[in-house]
């Protein structure tokens, strides 16, 4: 049987430990099952056209992989390799509607995924803040106080707010300038308190509770705390079903809870970090992952 080779793709430009840290967790597994893994920096591969066709230039010209594990948001360079005739898990386009939290809702509506009241905010030149306030009346009228904005890209919480009155959604806007972000109803019964499910092809492998007692979000890197957590079989079906529909083999999947404890869809993350519920339950969501991807390509090449 031939050996498989991976390209494990991380952004060279984030150097920090908790990000290399992941790749060298997937290279490991990959090894173990006989892969050859080499982790490569985004900023390595030479995203080309020539002569009309979609290539990979300079020190990786001319060595493809068998298949790529792609451990970043580079939606273009994941695209290229797409048509350069590479597998790449996750899929370029499970990446962008994950990354961009109004892709997310958008590509999820009208599919029976309960979900917070959200209003997408109106388009904005770049380089030009909003002018026209009449719109936010609406918001208002529709959402009450307070209520949570969120940037359509963020990561780790850190690009949600809450705002509590007229003044404080203002000055967010202001501050937000021409990115992308939405408006949410906030849901009180789930203040400070969440759920992780990671999901791999078809089912959950691991899932924890989060909970803060200082700030509405629950994120470990916002001060939350983490607890292993027995999904009900409901939250379990919400999960995979968002993951399939993002088109995604492997997933984050963030739950709320509703007034009557029922989840409700937050977000989901294409490559969701594996360190936190990895401490929290023992769980290696590298290995399912790794078990997975051959599976899969076994079943593509029948």
């Amino acid at each position: 049987m031939k050996t498989l080779s991976c390209w494990i793709i991380y952004n060279g430009n984030l150097l920090q430990e908790k990000f290399l840290h992941h790749v060298r967790w997937l290279q490991k597994e990959a090894k173990k099952r006989g892969i050859e893994a080499e982790i490569i920096k985004n900023t390595e591969l030479l995203a080309t056209f020539e002569n009309g066709e979609a290539v990979i230039k300079g020190k990786y010209a001319g060595s493809l992989p068998d298949f790529v594990i792609f451990w970043d948001k580079d939606v273009r360079l994941a695209a290229h390799l797409e048509n350069c005739g590479l597998r790449v898990f996750n899929s370029s386009r499970s990446i962008a509607v994950s990354d961009d939290k109004t892709l997310t809702y958008e590509l999820l509506s009208n599919k029976g995924i309960p979900m917070a009241k959200t209003i997408i905010a109106p388009f904005v030149y770049g380089n030009m803040k909003a002018k026209d306030i009449e719109f936010y009346n609406y918001v208002e009228e529709e959402l009450g106080y307070p209520m949570i904005i969120k940037e359509a890209f963020g990561s780790f919480g850190a690009q949600v707010y809450m705002v509590s009155d007229r003044e404080e959604l203002i000055l967010r806007i202001k501050e937000i300038g021409s990115k992308p972000y939405l408006f949410q109803q906030y849901i009180k019964s789930s203040h400070g308190r969440d759920i992780r499910l990671n999901v791999v092809g078809d089912k959950v492998v691991a899932s924890m509770l989060r909970r803060s007692s200082g700030d509405f979000r629950a994120n470990i890197s916002a001060g939350g705390t983490m607890e292993a957590y027995s999904p009900t079989d409901k939250e379990k079906e919400l999960a995979v079903k968002c993951t399939k529909l993002i088109g995604a083999d492997f997933a984050g999947v963030d739950l709320l809870f509703d007034e009557n404890e029922e989840p409700i869809l937050c977000e989901i993350n294409s490559n969701a970090h594996m360190k936190n519920i990895y401490d929290c339950t023992g769980v290696d969501v590298a290995e399912y992952i790794l078990d997975y991807i051959i599976n899969k390509l076994e079943d593509e090449n029948e």
